[in-house]
């Protein structure tokens, strides 16, 4: 059973945990092995973590976590959507989204965004699933990796 719920300072070292295997899995096969390397010495998701606070959404199954999910400007773009490799399959990307897009209607905007890398191809499958459409694709520097990747951005009217 998922339910959701904001997340607490303790919840960070799991949730930093939870978030870089997500991204191992969906991201570590379009990066080198350098870039691999960097953020296992220093996790992203700690400093992000502690920023968002509980702004962040928390995402536990039968008490577990989960997954987690974001919109870090508080505007209608979905920033962040991460599940355990463990519970992929299981409807916790989908309860995020569903709960991020009531978080954003709420706020009054009537269409939330969410981007993906092209070649994550779960990710981009389940945001079509959910309704979601293509307004952009093209190649797009990351920050936080370091590297130049093929992004798409996509839209849902709420």
């Amino acid at each position: 059973m998922i339910s959701l719920r904001p997340a607490r300072p303790d919840d960070i070292p799991g949730l930093a945990e939870l978030g870089f295997s997500a991204w191992k899995r969906g991201i570590l096969p379009l990066v080198t092995s350098e870039v691999v390397r960097r953020l296992e010495g220093d996790n992203p998701f700690i400093p992000f973590l502690r920023e968002q606070g509980g702004r962040i959404l928390v995402a536990e199954w039968n008490g577990a976590l989960a997954g987690l999910g974001g919109r870090e400007h508080a505007d209608n773009h979905i920033s962040d959507i991460w599940v355990s490799p463990d519970h992929e399959g299981r409807g916790v990307g989908s309860a995020l989204i569903r709960a991020l897009e009531e978080d954003i209607r709420a706020a009054g905007f009537t269409e939330a965004t969410i981007s993906v890398a092209a070649e994550n191809t779960r990710a981009f499958g389940l945001y079509r699933h959910l309704g979601y459409v293509d307004t952009w694709r093209g190649r797009a520097y990351d920050p936080i990796l370091g590297v130049t990747l093929e992004k798409v951005a996509l839209h849902k009217d709420l």
